[in-house]
């Protein structure tokens, strides 16, 4: 069957269903019923037990997927969605408080105030590579700020979208929480629902898409998309740990992560020396033969595989390069001497082969980064403290890890996002209950005293009314 004729049979089926449960979700949000701090509370309290009475489910999903073993599946999935909930619950209540403003005199007597609101029925789509994290850890933002929330989980990934589907549909009423399931068609009917708000997990192509659907109401949007995410390493880095590092993110997920380190610009004079580094690390970490390792994934599928194949037909391929096709297997593959037009410089990989280049001085390494589309994430190892303080200035990323990389997204402090080509809106912690809250202006005034000072006609001359302008504003 084409697309085209699935397309057709989507609207004609699943038309009604979906504009129903948007209903249904704005009307239950206009009864207040998710407004109060204690429903939100009982509600996080209902996910994260579902999410532990389903953890044997969700993982066995993973692994069927994503070939994820447990200790990835609740590292890099479940883990970090319940430490979101608990972080959640501790703070709802301050969160949820208005905030003081400044009144500019012009105003006086009154008192300003920021109320932090749900936005109402928010979408949030999730994404393949993490289809756990990336789905219910908005979830989470979204139900701690008041919202009615429907997931649309990636249909690349079927077995954890049915289990978070069944999971989902056990604990809450569709009326507050739902799943819908299916492709981009799915997508395209809820936007035209004329949403509240919609976040966004995947690729700048779709989040793309996504947007321009979304500004026909307008919708307000949240992209968290991908991007090259450098890597660069200079020569007074302890390489041994530098390479575990670059190691561990870059293949984990079997690279399939957005802030994977997608190339390393390392110096000159070490490069040797730092490829070794990267060698010994891949094998400390996943054995001769990585095929055999429970802790390394697989690629989600064919179409992902040939074309992660496609980058290895230019450069030198200095480690791995073994692959097969029936197991989707692809192993840690490091090329070299990689030409300057060849995709891996220019596309996001988005898997396991990480190219390296070399610089002869720091300004060179930051024009390469400075010269492509904004990444997500940059990582930088030194420990120069005027030699990071310059990549800060002179680069733009979504976010910054100093002798580290992907950190800086794991845990609640730091507010995770990106910039220009890799997305906009951030979310994690406080920034999250942020990223679904209308934040509302508030002021509130007295009838008297009513001074005639303002109302027509003017009652000093302009010179006067100028002098005295800055002081009744606030400026």
């Amino acid at each position: 069957m084409t697309r085209f004729c699935k397309a057709i049979l989507w609207r004609l089926f699943m038309s009604d269903p979906i504009d129903k449960l948007v209903a249904r979700q704005r009307a239950y949000f206009r009864t207040g019923a998710t407004w109060p701090a204690k429903f939100r509370l009982e509600s996080l309290a209902k996910l994260a037990d579902a999410i532990e009475g389903y953890e044997r489910q969700l993982t066995e999903a993973l692994g069927r997927d994503l070939r994820k073993s447990p200790a990835q599946a609740f590292s890099s999935e479940i883990g970090l969605v319940l430490n979101e909930i608990r972080h959640a619950k501790r703070h709802l209540r301050s969160w949820t408080k208005p905030t003081r403003r400044r009144v500019p005199p012009f105003a006086w007597p009154a008192s300003g105030r920021v109320h932090r609101e749900p936005y109402g029925v928010a979408l949030v789509i999730g994404a393949w590579n993490y289809p756990v994290q990336l789905l219910l850890m908005p979830l989470v933002s979204a139900m701690a700020a008041g919202n009615c929330v429907i997931l649309k989980p990636s249909e690349i990934a079927p077995n954890t979208a049915a289990a978070i589907g069944q999971m989902i549909r056990a604990t809450f009423p569709p009326e507050y929480i739902a799943v819908v399931e299916g492709g981009p068609d799915a997508v395209t009917q809820l936007i035209a629902c004329k949403l509240d708000m919609i976040f966004f997990t995947g690729s700048r192509r779709a989040g793309t898409s996504v947007m321009a659907a979304a500004a026909v109401h307008p919708t307000p949007v949240v992209l968290e998309l991908g991007g090259k995410c450098p890597s660069v390493v200079c020569a007074d880095a302890p390489l041994a740990v530098t390479a575990r590092r670059i190691v561990w993110g870059k293949f984990l997920n079997a690279g399939q992560t957005c802030v994977a380190p997608d190339y390393v610009l390392v110096d000159r004079s070490i490069q040797g020396v730092f490829l070794d580094a990267l060698k010994r690390a891949i094998v400390d970490f996943y054995g001769e033969d990585p095929s055999r390792s429970a802790d390394y994934g697989r690629i989600v599928n064919r179409f992902h595989f040939d074309r992660l194949l496609q980058y290895l037909e230019f450069g030198q391929v200095s480690h791995g390069g073994r692959h097969n096709a029936e197991d989707l297997f692809l192993e840690p593959t490091i090329i070299t001497d990689v030409p300057p037009h060849a995709g891996a410089l220019h596309e996001e990989i988005f898997g396991p082969v990480l190219p390296i280049c070399a610089f002869s001085d720091l300004g060179e390494a930051v024009s390469m980064i400075a010269n492509r589309p904004t990444p997500l994430a940059s990582y930088l190892f030194t420990n120069d403290r005027s030699i990071q303080s310059r990549f800060l200035a002179e680069t733009r990323s979504g976010g910054v890890c100093f002798n580290d990389v992907v950190s800086h997204m794991v845990g609640t402090g730091l507010p995770f996002g990106g910039l220009g080509e890799s997305g906009f809106g951030a979310y994690h912690g406080e920034s999250g209950f942020e990223c679904f809250s209308h934040r509302r202006a508030v002021l509130y005034r007295w009838f008297k005293p009513d001074l005639n000072l303002r109302y027509p006609p003017p009652k000093v001359s302009l010179k006067t009314m100028k002098r005295a302008f800055r002081y009744l504003m606030g400026g």
